[in-house]
């Protein structure tokens, strides 16, 4: 029963939760998700500069359910990824600069080095945990909440 209790609270902060998420402020650490599907929150670590992004999540293990990686680029631009040196499969959450989900492409394969292109225009991308994005139900159209997007977001930080 307390497994049970334990995972549902999970789910919870996971989905967001209504009044309770829309107090929650934009933090660097933290991303919030919004669509017709509900809401759902994710620990990142920030990849803003050359470096940072390319190095990305290689060699990393295993990563925890409310954790991801969010890659910021100083402006909108072709984006494209590949697996190479990555342990983990992952989902890739594209994002243009008003903060709206412009693709996601889901479960990308472990070591695989053929090119993931997010298209025009991305100027984030938040990687998770592969088969997370369609679980929990983001797709095109959902919206992302983080301080990187500004004053004209679709869901822009209070």
């Amino acid at each position: 029963m307390r497994v049970l209790g334990l995972a549902a609270g999970f789910a919870a902060l996971l989905a967001g939760g209504g009044a309770a998420s829309a107090q929650v402020a934009c933090n660097p650490a933290q991303v919030q998700l919004r669509g017709d599907w509900g809401q759902a929150r994710f620990r990142v670590d920030v990849a803003d500069d050359p470096g940072e992004r390319a190095k990305g999540l290689m060699f990393v293990e295993e990563m925890s359910r409310g954790k991801g990686m969010l890659f910021i680029y100083d402006a909108p631009q072709r984006a494209s990824f590949w697996m190479k040196n990555t342990l983990i499969p992952l989902d890739m959450v594209f994002v243009g600069s008003d903060g709206i989900v412009t693709r996601v492409h889901d479960n990308a394969v472990p070591h695989d080095e053929t090119p993931i292109d997010g298209g025009e225009g991305v100027y984030a991308v938040l990687e998770i945990n592969g088969g997370l994005a369609e679980a929990l139900g983001i797709d095109e159209g959902s919206q992302m909440r983080h301080p990187a997007f500004g004053d004209e977001a679709a869901w822009p930080c209070e």
